[in-house]
């Protein structure tokens, strides 16, 4: 029986699947133009201001190969994976609403930075930065160090003390924290880039909807295992690339008690799907250097259901209503901590049980900015809970709500996570968010 089952899921997975209509995903070539005009826009537009908010005069960025600052990647020209023996950027704030831009390096870094130092006239590459430092004499100069955002941490212990020792006491005593500069580019996202950020997001929903249907799942027959290979495979055959591997869970009537904190601390157990599971899942794609992050749920309809369960849609319905009291809670200047405070009281006074657990998106799929709640810790996030939220930045509005399903004699969760973006409108979704749980097998829609 167990030999049969097995010739069954191999065929099932060799079979070829209906080509879902993706929206267009572009050529490697295509990526890379759009991936350095980005970049260019976002020197020309959004660093001037942060530098004028944060108070620093000049950026100085150092890594070394295979060892990259994170930030320093963000800079980095498409067709660099890493960068180049020690690579050093240099961002002056002239004042006058311009960024000078220059590499202390052999090469141009692309197009943004040209390159500063020529190694035949100044062999010390540290000198040559002392040079360019001491010829603008900055103010403030602000370096990758920070005890809150380890994205903003990444200049590491030796290049410090050479850098230090290299511009002498005068700038040395010069150095600080460029963490909230560092964090204000991570996290702040162009015109463009929201032109951009919808399709992306609607990729990861297709693929997300194709992997939760009949073309990819056999109740009896598929696991939650084959399900996340599948993802996998889905994705580096669309040519794009993950930033973690996607879980698939079960919630089913049962008498285990489901336990949500495993998705976290440890892999959801490898099950076959059944007729009347509650399926979830959690993914993320990376594609043209944004991610997204996302979590929704399918519901396996048994013979004779063409809908899923009353008290499944309540329960969905009671989770969405805690998205819409915690993004109606977001006002600029407002810390992540009193985000969170505010709206657990809220949602608890109307008879929810919530847990919310909302990151910022964007470059990094865990990234830089403000932390409102972690699933270990709903009191509040000491750091970067304490950091306000600023316009024009993306969020992972990640939470569940937990509902007792008297068929089922147990608490569920509903656990959503969809990709928005804060401006001076509000939250909008970046492509919009589920509303209703799938079924397996899709049924039409009602007329």
């Amino acid at each position: 029986m167990k030999k049969t089952l097995l010739l069954v899921l191999i065929s099932l997975i060799a079979m070829p699947v209906i080509a879902q209509d993706y929206p267009k995903i572009l050529s490697m070539k295509e990526r890379a133009e759009v991936i350095d005009d980005l970049l260019k826009e976002r020197v020309e537009t959004i660093l001037p201001d942060l530098m004028e908010r944060t108070g620093i005069d000049m950026w100085v960025i150092v890594s070394r190969e295979y060892n990259e600052d994170p930030v320093i990647k963000t800079f980095l020209p498409a067709t660099w994976h890493a960068a180049r023996r020690r690579t050093i950027l240099v961002m002056h704030n002239k004042g006058d609403g311009e960024i000078e831009t220059l590499a202390v390096a052999r090469y141009d870094v692309g197009d943004m930075f040209k390159k500063a130092w020529e190694p035949e006239e100044e062999p010390d590459q540290w000198k040559r930065l002392a040079e360019i430092i001491e010829a603008r004499d900055p103010e403030s100069i602000g370096i990758n160090i920070s005890e809150i955002w380890g994205h903003a941490d990444g200049l590491v212990v030796t290049d410090h003390e050479e850098m230090k020792k290299a511009i002498g006491t005068k700038y040395a005593n010069r150095l600080v924290s460029a963490d909230k500069l560092a964090v204000g580019w991570l996290e702040t996202r162009t015109p463009r880039e929201m032109q951009i950020y919808p399709q992306i997001v609607r990729i990861a929903h297709e693929i997300i909807a194709e992997g939760f249907s009949d073309r990819v799942i056999q109740p009896g027959v598929t696991t939650t295992d084959d399900v996340v290979w599948w993802f996998r495979e889905k994705i580096r055959d669309l040519k794009l690339i993950t930033w973690f591997h996607p879980s698939v869970s079960i919630q089913r009537a049962n008498p285990e008690s489901f336990d949500h904190l495993r998705t976290f601390d440890s892999r959801p157990a490898d099950n076959v799907i059944l007729p009347g599971d509650l399926l979830h899942v959690d993914f993320g794609i990376k594609y043209l250097r944004l991610n997204t992050d996302t979590q929704q749920h399918a519901y396996i309809l048994k013979p004779g259901e063409t809908e899923v369960p009353e008290y499944l849609k309540h329960a969905f319905d009671s989770a969405n209503r805690l998205q819409d009291i915690f993004t109606g809670n977001f006002r600029e200047g407002r810390t992540g901590n009193e985000v969170l405070a505010m709206s657990r009281q809220q949602a608890i006074e109307e008879g929810l049980k919530p847990s919310i657990y909302t990151h910022p998106l964007g470059y990094h799929g865990h990234a830089a900015g403000t932390t409102l709640g972690m699933w270990d810790a709903q009191d509040g996030v000491p750091g970067d809970g304490d950091y306000p939220l600023h316009l024009n930045t993306a969020y992972s509005i990640e939470l569940n709500n937990a509902t007792y399903i008297e068929e089922w004699g147990k608490e569920i969760r509903i656990m959503l996570e969809e990709d928005a973006y804060f401006d001076s409108s509000g939250v909008w979704y970046i492509d919009g968010r589920q509303k209703e749980i799938m079924t397996i097998p899709r049924m039409p829609a009602k007329q």
